[in-house]
């Protein structure tokens, strides 16, 4: 993943401590965990189940979510978090512009902005 301040987050390990730790923040088509992983970078994880729909529909998703983060979120997100998203199945019939709004409200929610 190439965002300018966030690196991605790859471990199964890893995603498993965000969801037994972290704390949570649903919307209608995301559900975000945030961990406090205390270093000097934050790390975005992305999952989308085979529920959404096949491996089309699931990229698709997870390009979107990508985009709606590199372009509202990355350069102004708190440093030093683990931040996972979690695509639910409603995800599959929205525009970029929901997927946008949904990640933007969940991030304001969890007071994540600098």
């Amino acid at each position: 993943m190439d965002f300018n301040r966030t690196q991605g987050l790859k471990k199964d390990s890893d995603f498993r401590k965000v969801y037994k730790h972290g704390k949570s923040f649903a919307s209608r088509y995301l559900v975000m965990y945030i961990l406090n992983n205390k270093s000097e970078n934050s790390r975005i994880g992305i999952s989308v189940s085979k529920k959404v729909g096949k491996a089309i529909i699931r990229n698709k998703v997870r390009r979107r979510i990508k985009e709606a983060y590199r372009l509202n979120i990355d350069e102004n997100v708190k440093i030093g978090y683990d931040i996972v998203f979690i695509a639910r199945v409603a995800i599959k019939d929205a525009e970029y512009k929901d997927i946008e709004k949904s990640m933007k409200h969940l991030v304001k929610k969890a007071e994540m902005y600098i």
